[in-house]
């Protein structure tokens, strides 16, 4: 996870000689941003919960990452308010409560925060938190999709090639696929990649294959080395290998996703 990329420095008409600093030390960005948290910026306040998030210029503390994001919030952050809802979705700095993630999700979609209406989509989907509600979920997925939200797309072929509102529709899931792989979504770029080479397109395919296990988690990786390994055509199945060799000696990561 990374430091919002909305924020933008020059906004807050600092000269350019910090604002080159807040670029390139994370140090100093952690000092900037307790600063003007402690003065009330929300901005701030959502900038240093990312950073004690990550342990990003300063000791990674998920309970004061929940409680920067929660002041921001407060304060009207759509921003925050999906932050504070990832806190207690995966029990960062909070006990892991479903049912209060869907209620912070739930206020930052209601205001089209594309995130947000993923998240609460992804919720919806699987009945955490939450009465399971497939079609609900797909309204948000289709609103986040049009936001531009990637991880939006993916879901929505994979409704279509599932068939789980309605029926299947694989030339629709096919172009979803590749709206989500163009855009660097991973799980779009493997999906795309199957679609070609069920296509007989192995050369693009391998090419797709190649880029999601580049950009996946671990956890992805682990889960389509093994299915491409076992692929009849040799030049996938050589992708595959590689990527459970790498994943042999490969350190574990922390999932921020």
């Amino acid at each position: 996870m990374s430091i919002p990329s909305t924020f933008a420095i020059s906004a807050y008409d600092l000269p350019l000689d910090a604002q080159q600093q807040l670029r390139l030390s994370p140090g100093y960005l952690a000092q900037w941003a307790r600063s003007e948290a402690c003065c009330g910026s929300s901005a701030a306040q959502l900038i240093l919960g990312h950073l004690l998030l990550n342990g990003h210029g300063v000791t990674a503390d998920h309970a004061a990452a929940y409680r920067a994001f929660l002041d921001a919030a407060r304060d009207d952050s759509t921003d925050a308010m999906n932050m504070v809802g990832r806190c207690y979705e995966r029990g960062w700095g909070v006990p892991v409560d479903f049912a209060e993630a869907a209620t912070w999700y739930r206020r930052a979609a209601d205001r089209s925060h594309t995130w947000a209406q993923f998240n609460l989509g992804s919720l919806l989907l699987h009945g955490q938190g939450v009465s399971a509600d497939l079609q609900h979920a797909l309204a948000l997925f289709v609103r986040s999709a049009r936001g531009g939200n990637a991880k939006a797309m993916n879901m929505l072929g994979r409704y279509r090639e599932e068939g789980w509102v309605g029926r299947v529709k694989l030339n629709s899931a096919r172009r979803w696929y590749w709206r989500a792989a163009i855009r660097g979504c991973y799980r779009g770029q493997f999906h795309f990649g199957r679609f070609l080479s069920d296509e007989g397109q192995v050369a693009k395919a391998t090419s797709w294959f190649q880029a999601s296990l580049e950009s996946a988690p671990r956890e992805f990786s682990i889960e389509i080395a093994p299915y491409l390994a076992r692929h009849a055509d040799p030049r996938i199945r050589s992708v595959g290998l590689a990527a459970m060799e790498r994943l042999k000696t490969a350190p574990r990561e922390r999932s921020a996703e």
